[in-house]
């Protein structure tokens, strides 16, 4: 109204809330500094109980300033200044911090401030802590909630340390019992001085088979008799030459038919002093005629001498045909070869050097080749020489190893052609 005027106290407290307030003008409290402290260390407060050994709820509450939520207060002032060494604050100013905001008083009796302070026991003590967490962000991370720990936190290098150590013992031990059973099984053979004087002998009848079953309990003891009896099956596939519709008949007369009494025999010597004396044996000559008219009557005796001299020795009844030709692999140059029957059992597989042969076994099947560079593999039929295998340095596939096969389908080789073929050809002729 008009003419009051108002007291002049008044005007310094409006103008001191006017004024901005500074970052230093706000009340820090103990709690918020333990709290940065804690959050500086990156620990919750299940952390700080786990290392501390300190209930939760008692770090909670000293960060709060609330006496009440001790059951104790004589563990007050230890538990704090526990929780001050282990965020690295001064326990002694952290406490004194702590009794001035919560309005504590000591009763352990150790300190200074311990006594009785006047007028301390008549007011209320604050409950600074009731309405801590109502600032607190709705959905930030909880104070009791414990933090995930990466995977490699847990790892402890000694641990890391001491496993390697033990793999690394375990594997010398293992390395040094596995030489020592290599040592232990190495036969080493050395030359004797001297030789054994007996050699042993193979048995020729080794493979054979018995047409009967030994069932005499003498001849079964004898040595070797469970070989006969056995047989192996594998002699069944090597090539048997067919029979023959009819057998191959050879005379047996021929070298009596060749004997000329004037060269050998009782008459030799009759004859040769008629040839002396000018004169014929009347008996030389009768056996002349005699063996003529046996030949035919155009043939004389030294003929037929002659042709009986160079036929062939009389043999046995052939009953097969003749064995087939004999089939040889030629390389001239470093070749891979495989030979394999006709069921894939492979009887042959190694890289032939230049110059290098492989005889083809006969077979019942004739067998099949498989060759790498195959423009240096060539063919030996009883002595011919055919091929390539196949033009250029290519691969050859199921080639058959017969004799007719070859002469069929591969041409006479060429030494104008492979300078190599020819070189060898030269040496084999040389």
């Amino acid at each position: 109204m008009i003419g009051r005027r108002q007291p002049a106290a008044a005007q310094p407290e409006e103008t001191a809330h006017a004024l901005p307030r500074g970052f230093d003008d706000y009340d820090l409290r103990l709690g918020d500094i333990m709290r940065g402290e804690r959050a500086t260390i990156g620990k919750s407060l299940l952390d700080v109980q786990r290392d501390l050994k300190i209930r939760a709820s008692y770090i909670a509450a000293i960060e709060n300033c609330d006496v009440g939520a001790f059951e104790t207060r004589g563990f007050i002032a230890g538990y704090l200044r526990s929780y001050a060494r282990y965020l690295g604050m001064d326990p002694e100013w952290a406490y004194a911090r702590f009794c001035e905001e919560a309005g504590f008083t000591p009763t352990d009796g150790l300190t200074a401030a311990s006594g009785a302070r006047p007028g301390a026991s008549d007011r209320p003590l604050p409950r600074v802590g009731a309405g801590a967490h109502v600032a607190r962000a709705p959905f930030g991370p909880g104070r009791f909630a414990p933090r995930a720990e990466p995977w490699f936190d847990r790892l402890d290098p000694g641990a890391l340390g001491s496993v390697a150590v033990l793999a690394l013992l375990i594997a010398a031990l293992g390395y040094g019992g596995w030489s020592v059973l290599q040592e232990v099984q190495r036969v080493q053979l050395a030359p004797a001085d001297n030789p054994p004087s007996v050699l042993a002998e193979l048995d020729p009848l080794a493979g054979a088979r018995m047409a009967e079953p030994l069932d005499d309990p003498a001849m079964a003891d004898l040595a070797g008799a469970d070989r006969l009896r056995r047989g192996p099956d594998a002699f069944d596939r090597l090539y048997r030459a067919p029979a023959l519709d009819v057998p191959v008949m050879v005379a047996r007369d021929g070298p009596i038919a060749a004997i000329d009494p004037r060269v050998e025999g009782a008459l030799a010597d009759v004859a040769r002093r008629a040839r002396d004396d000018g004169e014929i044996d009347a008996v030389a000559a009768a056996v002349a005629r005699s063996l003529a008219g046996l030949d035919g009557g155009g043939t004389d005796a030294p003929g037929v001498l002659a042709a009986g001299q160079g036929a062939d020795p009389p043999g046995t009844v052939r009953v097969s045909q003749a064995a087939p030709p004999q089939v040889e692999i030629l390389a001239v140059r470093p070749a891979w070869i495989r030979v394999q029957r006709a069921d894939g059992t492979v009887l042959f597989e190694r890289i032939l050097d230049a110059g290098e042969r492989y005889t083809v076994p006969a077979l019942e099947d004739p067998a099949r080749l498989r060759a790498g560079n195959s423009g240096a593999v060539y063919f030996l039929v009883d002595g011919q020489t055919f091929g390539p295998a196949a033009p250029g340095a290519n691969i050859a596939r199921n080639v058959e190893l017969s004799a007719t096969a070859l002469r069929d389908g591969f041409a006479v080789a060429d030494l104008t052609r492979d300078p190599d073929l020819a070189r060898f050809a030269e040496a084999a002729a040389d």
